[in-house]
């Protein structure tokens, strides 16, 4: 029996399983996996410590999350030659 009201439409299902390749990360994300504040992320762009976003369109741009995963990766390797 058909429904009579509007249909609804459903949210999208989220990821899951391997994924092939480097995600695109946009900012919220790169935020969650850095621990660092907008600010932050764009000072260190500027003086060439971060990684640099991809154009996504007009006014929006993300980050690889392998990039940002080097970079991550580059933090600990400072931290760990500094406690030596």
């Amino acid at each position: 029996m058909p429904s009579s009201g509007p249909k609804r439409k459903r949210a999208p299902r989220p990821l899951t399983g391997p994924l092939i390749g480097p995600r695109i990360l946009r900012l919220p994300d790169v935020q969650a996996k850095t621990g660092q504040a907008t600010s932050t992320i764009y000072a260190a762009m500027a003086s060439g410590n971060f990684p640099r976003p991809i154009p996504l369109g007009e006014r929006t741009v993300g980050w690889l999350s392998d990039e940002i995963d080097g970079w991550i990766e580059a933090c600990l390797r400072k931290r760990e030659t500094r406690a030596s």
